[in-house]
């Protein structure tokens, strides 16, 4: 599994702390360092059956400086994935990439089924 992580964010410290306290191997990426990829944002979004605001950072101050609330619904899809992938601050977190399942945000339930 691939976990997609911002190390100051405190909902990542408790999706890290999940994750190694069931023992589930994953590979680590810091998503400021190693911004996913429109390739990655697109094949990920096609998999999750999310829509894909939800892969929007929409708490962050990136998101709000740049008025996306305003402007995303007008924003076509391909514009919306090369946004995510020209700033990992944009992009909302934690991520958990499995083989058949994306996991954006933290929420106990849900990973608990993947793990």
């Amino acid at each position: 599994m691939l976990f997609i992580e911002y190390p100051k964010c405190t909902t990542c410290q408790k999706a890290k702390k999940f994750l190694d306290d069931n023992g589930v191997v994953y590979i680590d990426r810091h998503i400021k360092e190693d911004n996913p990829t429109y390739e990655e944002l697109k094949e990920w979004y096609k998999k999750s059956g999310l829509e894909l605001k939800k892969f929007f950072n929409t708490s962050g101050l990136l998101y709000k400086s740049l008025e996306l609330k305003d402007k995303l619904p007008t924003m076509t899809e391909e514009e919306q994935l090369k946004l995510l992938a020209s700033d990992g601050m944009l992009v909302k977190r934690p991520l958990l990439i499995a083989d058949d399942k994306i996991l954006v945000g933290f929420k106990i339930a849900d990973w608990s089924e993947i793990v």
